[in-house]
């Protein structure tokens, strides 16, 4: 304290858990930067193992951006030394992080008091404060076993409020799809978004504290960032990073299993990742020459994007050897004469229970997003053989990653050949009318806005039967329930119904 009042600067130290001090740091006479920290936690029930005591010069307490780093750095503990106000001595003031409690209290104080009254076992403390978060977050590593845990966070700008419930149970089933489990979802409706973190930083800091109580490593958003977003997010949080495009790629990529799907989903994955290359770092900035080659020669930046130009180029013409085989055995369909119906629908809507219903097959189904990413053909045979075939299709979602939406381009074109087009809708979700509305204009952007198409309201065994009754007379639509295996014979007399004239025709049933 005394040289801090000499040099009329605050002054601090960083010291590890051996006693040692790793930094002695100077600031100014109202404020003290803590610099880059170079050492990480040792586990996610772990501090970073430093504690940071500094001087403060106007008998002030710990401040609002004390407690900020020792939330953000996840420190041991943060402590300032002051003077005493109207008394002699030295005050100590205390700060540290809590588990998660009632009260929604994230960190707790020790003091002021002062100096000589301080009798503090630090490494007692330190200890005893570790294996309370670990007990604290015990109870979601015993429900939900070895699954990565994270956060959710939705950013709701003010003309789409209504939306939030919605999102963050569509953004909670992806999660769920690829094997992350969430804790918690964390809303902020800003005015406009902010360019370099996307939310503000206050926000961020509110994050990184609620992470640090729930023990949580992976922070997942609800909306496409940039690649610079995500570098300055990960960086100030100290945590993995991802958007929701990445997190749809990740389901698509852990569900393919055809040769064909598997080929998509890594050009998705390529066009996705070659925009993002442009971004350099120190791994990327070093030189590579040749031999006989003029000039430093191509830099590994430059390198790593002609091979995953190279790559793309291979795999469409991959793609396109596949769309070949496909063509001949449409082709083959066609002129068979036998008409054909595709199932379309939102994303787990229940397409694939359906087509095992409506043909007795086995198809994987599952009650996640994106459990079907092939299509598959098959002959209807409910209740006995019928000289019609049946395809299912990848389900829809809004918002779909165009690098997706581009390499199933060839997927869906299937459906150009349809004669009808089951369009099945959840209608126990509480926005089946919005996802309608999107299967409706993926379908227009297809082109196939004037196939004929009947509604099938799936799931009815969950709602009201009279809203029921209300919406297929609204839509002129049929109601079944796969699970229950109820009005199944209805649907495929409607079907048979449709398809009394199988040439090309417009218009909904």
């Amino acid at each position: 304290m005394e040289i801090s009042k000499e040099i009329a600067r605050q002054v601090g130290l960083l010291i590890n858990r051996r006693g040692v001090v790793e930094y002695v740091v100077v600031g100014e006479r109202g404020k003290i930067e803590i610099p880059p920290l170079a050492m990480e936690r040792v586990g996610r029930a772990r501090f970073r193992g430093l504690r940071f005591i500094h001087t403060h010069l106007k008998g002030e307490l710990l401040s609002r951006e004390d407690l900020t780093d020792l939330a953000i750095l996840q420190l041991d503990l943060v402590a300032c030394v002051t003077e005493s106000r109207g008394e002699a001595g030295e005050l100590a003031h205390i700060g540290h992080l809590v588990p998660e409690s009632k009260t929604g209290k994230v960190w707790d104080f020790i003091g002021p008091l002062p100096i000589q009254e301080l009798d503090l076992d630090f490494i007692q403390f330190i200890t005893e404060l570790e294996n309370e978060f670990v007990k604290a977050r015990g109870s979601y590593y015993l429900v939900e076993g070895d699954r990565e845990k994270c956060v959710i966070v939705s950013v709701v700008l003010p003309k789409k409020q209504k939306e939030v419930e919605e999102r963050i149970a569509e953004m909670k089933d992806l999660c769920y799809s690829a094997g992350i489990t969430v804790l918690d979802a964390i809303v902020q409706r800003p005015k406009e978004l902010h360019p370099k973190f996307f939310i503000g930083k206050g926000k961020i800091e509110e994050i990184i504290m609620r992470c640090q109580q729930l023990g949580v490593d992976l922070l997942v958003f609800d909306e496409g960032l940039t690649p610079g977003q995500i570098k300055n997010i990960s960086a100030l949080t100290d945590m993995r990073v991802i958007d929701r495009n990445q997190l749809i790629l990740d389901i698509f990529a852990g569900r393919a299993e055809t040769n064909e799907a598997q080929i998509q989903v890594e050009l998705a994955q390529l066009r996705y990742i070659l925009p993002r290359l442009a971004e350099r770092n120190t791994a990327m900035s070093r030189l590579t020459g040749g031999i006989g080659g003029r000039g430093p020669g191509e830099t590994k930046l430059e390198i790593n994007r002609r091979r995953t130009r190279e790559r793309i180029g291979f795999l469409e013409k991959r793609l396109e050897e596949t769309q070949h085989v496909r063509d001949k055995k449409r082709e083959k369909r066609r002129l068979s004469g036998i008409p054909i119906v595709s199932i379309v629908g939102y994303t787990n809507s229940g397409k694939s229970t359906l087509l095992n219903l409506l043909t007795k097959s086995t198809v994987e189904t599952e009650d996640k997003p994106f459990s079907t990413l092939s299509p598959t053909t098959r002959l209807i045979k409910y209740p006995e053989r019928k000289k019609i075939i049946a395809t299912d299709t990848v389900g829809f979602i809004h918002n779909l990653p165009q690098v997706l939406f581009r390499a199933f381009m060839a997927t869906l074109e299937e459906l150009e050949d349809a004669h009808l087009l089951l369009h099945l809708v959840d209608v126990s979700s509480p926005d089946f009318e919005e996802r309608m509305g999107v299967v409706d204009t993926i379908l227009a952007d297809l082109g196939l806005h004037d196939k004929k198409r009947l509604i099938v309201f799936n799931k009815i065994d969950k709602v009201d039967r009279g809203f029921v009754r209300l919406l297929e007379d609204r839509h002129r639509a049929v109601s079944i329930s796969c699970l229950k295996k109820e009005g199944i014979e209805g649907l495929v007399a409607a079907i048979e119904n449709g398809l009394i004239h199988h040439s090309p025709f417009t218009g909904r049933i």
